[in-house]
């Protein structure tokens, strides 16, 4: 497999960088071929605006239109470009962060916002005219884990910890970016207690990811709903016949919602 790997974290040193050179290994080892996106590295620019898409200065600009104008000319700022023809290689993407104030760092959602344009992850139709998302698209046929450190323990992620259900934190990204563009979501792998794990936790913590990266190319992903699966009505509503008198988040697996990630 062609295997692209994003890296958000700001110090190499850290055990997240240990984990991604531990994880780079594994997937060399087992004869993928890898890249890297090491944002900080790289110096990535998280901020939308009109240079993305030569946009001129004295019009409004309506990021979708212009976005998708650029791209379908070819004209998106050379760096987009980059990110884009990464992900039109791989077959996989590792998307790695710490847990931050509940969410990704700033860095990679700018690299979210400004690589995943309007043409390329989105605004896509099919032959019979029904828009292309939520495990249909552009990125279909594509796989995708999360690769997440954070500092709570276990239990404090868990369905009735303080911190919430990690599932549910995760959601936005894993349904409503990765599964929305059309890949196939794995269950995310989660290093808990990142800030204090001793020596033996992590080698377990290494073991436990070489381990899910040897099973990259075959492990059943997330079973989420398809949008186009006939699952959803016309305002991209559950049918009434669907989980009947339930609502939220577990009525968009098309399997019980039971913990998923895995460590």
């Amino acid at each position: 497999m062609n295997v692209l790997w994003i890296f958000a974290h700001p110090e190499p040193r850290s055990l997240s960088g240990s984990l991604r050179d531990e994880g780079l290994r594994a997937l060399r080892e087992l004869g993928h071929e890898c890249r890297v996106s090491d944002l900080y590295a790289m110096r990535w620019n998280p901020v939308v605006d009109g240079a993305d898409f030569r946009h001129d200065g004295g019009e409004r600009l309506v990021v979708g239109a212009s976005s998708h104008d650029a791209y379908a000319a070819g004209t998106l700022s050379e760096d987009i470009r980059a990110e884009q023809e990464k992900i039109a290689w791989a077959d996989a993407l590792i998307v790695q962060f710490p847990l931050w104030w509940y969410g990704m760092p700033a860095i990679l959602k700018g690299w979210f916002d400004r690589v995943f344009v309007k043409g390329f992850a989105f605004g896509v139709t099919g032959p019979d005219g029904r828009t292309l998302r939520y495990g249909d698209g552009k990125l279909a046929g594509k796989r995708a884990m999360v690769l997440l450190t954070a500092g709570t323990p276990e239990a404090a992620a868990g369905p009735r910890g303080v911190n919430g259900d990690i599932e549910h934190l995760l959601f936005p990204l894993q349904h409503g970016t990765l599964w929305y563009s059309g890949m196939s979501v794995l269950p995310p792998h989660v290093v808990y207690g990142a800030d204090r794990l001793s020596a033996e936790e992590y080698r377990g913590y290494a073991a436990a990811l070489r381990e899910r990266l040897a099973a990259l190319p075959t492990a059943d992903p997330i079973p989420f709903r398809r949008q186009n699966g006939g699952d959803y009505d016309e305002n991209l509503v559950l049918r009434p016949d669907v989980m009947p008198g339930h609502s939220g988040l577990a009525v968009h697996y098309a399997a019980p919602a039971a913990s998923r990630c895995t460590a």
